[in-house]
């Protein structure tokens, strides 16, 4: 079990989280529960997901909720591009985010990579493990 605290992209994901409830106040009444909930819910859903794969005992099961993160980053992403077009998110409003997500994205990118690759270093020294015991 990891930490999630100690993840410098869950305290990004954190703080994006925060700038999304921030910028969001400023929508109409009647985004309330539509672009308003959405943007919320993804942006939390980031973070949310890398703290509970951390919570997880397998490296197999962190990587698949840094996949579930990286899927509401993609949505969270279309949000701030429909809030902008929609005129509800001025440009210097929408590309901070947006620029600070791409960053999150990259890094859960990476760090889905290394999970992989340590899972994959496991699987292939259990391997060996089991050969050399079948041998004695």
């Amino acid at each position: 079990m990891r930490n999630y605290r100690d993840l410098v992209v869950w305290e990004k994901a954190h703080r994006l989280t925060l700038a999304v409830y921030k910028n969001t106040k400023a929508f109409p009444n009647d985004e309330r529960f539509g672009l308003t909930s959405q943007m919320r819910r993804a942006s939390a859903s980031i973070a949310a997901n890398l703290a509970e794969g951390c919570g997880r005992r397998s490296d197999g099961e962190m990587g698949r909720f840094i996949q579930i993160a990286m899927g509401s980053g993609a949505e969270l992403s279309y949000h701030f591009l429909l809030a902008r077009d929609l005129g509800l998110l001025e440009a210097k409003l929408y590309q901070g985010p947006d620029s600070d997500l791409g960053a999150i994205m990259r890094m859960m990118s990476s760090l889905s990579q290394t999970i992989r690759s340590h899972t994959l270093n496991e699987e292939k020294l259990g391997l060996v493990t089991s050969k050399l015991k079948a041998k004695s």
